[in-house]
């Protein structure tokens, strides 16, 4: 990582650096929820940070590990970035430091960024949208208000954003706190609807594999996730999973049993097969955490009625996968925390791949229709590529993001797919990824 002047770092801090000066619009007033916050502290940014990037660190009040870079030739706006997960480790004081590489071209294009661990690891959305307006709140309170505040939420992030927004997109005066949204492939179904696959599956991939959890194991409801005191470890669950179906083993020695498990599992489900074990490990070890630590050991999920489709034999997995009922409350209390209600104030732009294989696209149809219920549906735009990933995107097509939020809120320029793809095309000889934008796309709740 490269030293910080610490001269620099101090007119910087104290807004007497030319770029804050000029960026910065009235001097925030020192926010309750934030004013025991320490201030950040300078520090040396890492390497692929542009050269002229200032950047600090620090601890919120609360618990939250932070990060905040600015370009020397910073545009005067703010991305407040909410990250994926949820992580369940105990949060470290790097860990922002991978959503920052990540998004490492918002700091190239000028924008000023910060992002947070939150306060612990675990399930809370309302939790995590706390921490991150308490973190635009510290950049506020220490660097003076920019001209424009981002909200930006990759993954489960987005659902931590979505919320932020709605939560906390103006203050109690009706005032203007988050400018904008924008949301890259984002969880933003409803918790109550995007996880319920993952249940599913649980109970698909005990029907065939029967060692999750063994016979010789303590036996609990699947929807539990995993029983508190249990030591499993996700190496131990891929094991499992390879004893099973062959996953990582090459096709040639695999089983005939292995090739029909797997063969029924995903059919089933919908999962690919290089996201087995990824989507096992949330139904595992994320819902031990939100539902024996968050609701309480209450269940969310039901699937008393579901009838599974796909597999060599339907009749058979449908009368013998395990079953359960949700319990009302518990179903309340994940919607209380972490379902949107689409009542959105602040334009919100998305980004999403069609084939995204962890946040399946038909969150976007789920979302584009709970705003519309709300009545909200011309603060939304939404885009699309045709690509397989999730975590990270081709660069210039999150930079075209970005530049048609700022044309929207700066212009008055509402954004339509096509000026997005355009963009992009602009910003792609800056950077060795091209724009896979489909303009056309439109997804539907069933989109996998």
């Amino acid at each position: 990582m490269r030293s910080i002047p610490m001269l620099a770092a101090a007119a910087a801090l104290t807004l007497i650096g030319a770029p804050f000066a000029a960026a910065q619009t009235t001097p925030a007033a020192a926010p309750v929820a934030a004013s025991s916050d320490p201030s950040p502290d300078p520090t040396a940014c890492p390497d692929f940070l542009p050269q002229e990037t200032r950047c600090w660190s620090g601890r919120a009040a609360k618990g939250g590990y932070y990060w905040i870079a600015v370009p020397g030739n910073w545009n005067g706006t703010l991305v407040v970035h909410a990250h994926g997960g949820p992580r369940t480790q105990r949060p470290e004081p790097n860990d922002p430091l991978e959503d920052l590489e990540r998004f490492s071209m918002t700091v190239k294009e000028g924008f000023a960024w910060a992002g947070s661990t939150y306060r612990r690891g675990g399930y809370g959305v309302r939790m995590a949208a706390e921490d991150t307006d308490d973190l635009r709140r510290i950049f506020w309170d220490a660097f003076g208000r920019p001209r424009r505040t981002l909200l930006h939420g990759q993954s489960w992030g987005g659902n931590v954003a979505a919320k932020t927004a709605e939560l906390y997109a103006r203050d109690a005066e009706g005032q203007v706190v988050w400018d904008g949204v924008v949301l890259t492939s984002g969880v933003i179904g409803g918790a109550t609807r995007t996880y319920r696959f993952r249940a599913d599956l649980r109970v698909v991939y005990q029907f065939y594999c029967n060692n999750h959890p063994a016979p010789d194991e303590i036996q609990y409801p699947l929807w539990q996730g995993l029983p508190l005191d249990s030591d499993l470890k996700r190496a131990d669950l891929a094991e499992r999973v390879q004893a099973c179906t062959g996953v990582g083993l090459p096709e040639n020695r695999r089983t005939p049993e292995q090739r029909r498990n797997l063969a029924d599992i995903l059919a089933v489900t919908g999962v690919q097969e290089d996201q087995l074990v990824a989507h096992l490990s949330w139904a595992t070890f994320l819902f031990r955490d939100m539902v024996q630590k968050r609701l309480d050991g209450l269940n969310p999920f039901d699937n008393s009625r579901t009838v599974y489709q796909g597999s060599h034999d339907d009749a058979a997995l449908n009368a013998g996968v395990q079953r359960f009922t949700a319990d009302p409350m518990g179903v309340a209390r994940l919607a209380y925390d972490a379902d949107l209600s689409g009542l959105i104030v602040a334009p919100t732009l998305t980004i999403h791949a069609k084939h995204d294989p962890t946040a399946f696209v038909s969150n976007e149809a789920l979302y584009r229709d709970t705003v519309a219920a709300a009545g909200r549906s011309d603060l939304l735009v939404q885009t699309f590529t045709d690509e397989s990933e999730h975590s990270r995107l081709a660069a210039p097509e999150y930079v075209g993001v970005f530049q048609a939020m700022m044309r929207w809120l700066d212009a008055g320029e509402k954004p339509t797919p096509d000026s997005v793809a355009a963009l992009c095309q602009a910003a792609a000889p800056r950077y060795d990824e091209g724009c896979h934008f489909d303009t056309a796309f439109v997804p539907d709740a069933d989109s996998r």
